[in-house]
């Protein structure tokens, strides 16, 4: 089963994240092909460059081809993408200051982004 996940509420990045599914995705236990990750609102912080859950997740994610992506309006309101608020949704915000791979966008950047291997199951945490 292809699972995307979308971390949206307070400290989902940093509990769920970082002491679930990060550690079984680096054990090889995790259960579900993981095809995409989105990040609202604080979750963004711990996509930091040189922050240890995110080098962690950029490491897992291109061995395995998982999208990191983080709301464009969210990354440009906290200083982490080159862009302005008209821009959002357009695909013309880049990400900056975050660990390798990670990509900033909207809802129509992630469709087109997962819509080559689509997810089954869309968690949102």
């Amino acid at each position: 089963m292809k699972v995307a996940y979308i971390f949206a509420t307070s400290m989902a990045s940093t509990v769920k994240l970082a002491t679930m599914i990060l550690p079984q995705l680096e054990q090889g236990n995790h259960g579900a092909e993981v095809v995409g990750m989105m990040f609202f609102d604080d979750n963004l912080f711990c996509l930091r460059q040189g922050d240890p859950i995110g080098e962690r997740l950029a490491k897992m994610a291109a061995e395995r081809n998982i999208l990191l992506m983080v709301c464009d309006q969210c990354a440009v309101r906290r200083g982490l993408a080159d862009g302005e608020f008209s821009q959002c949704g357009t695909g013309e915000v880049h990400a900056r200051g975050l660990v390798n791979g990670v990509v900033a966008g909207c809802f129509p950047q992630l469709y087109q982004a997962l819509a080559g291997s689509p997810p089954d199951q869309v968690i949102t945490l």
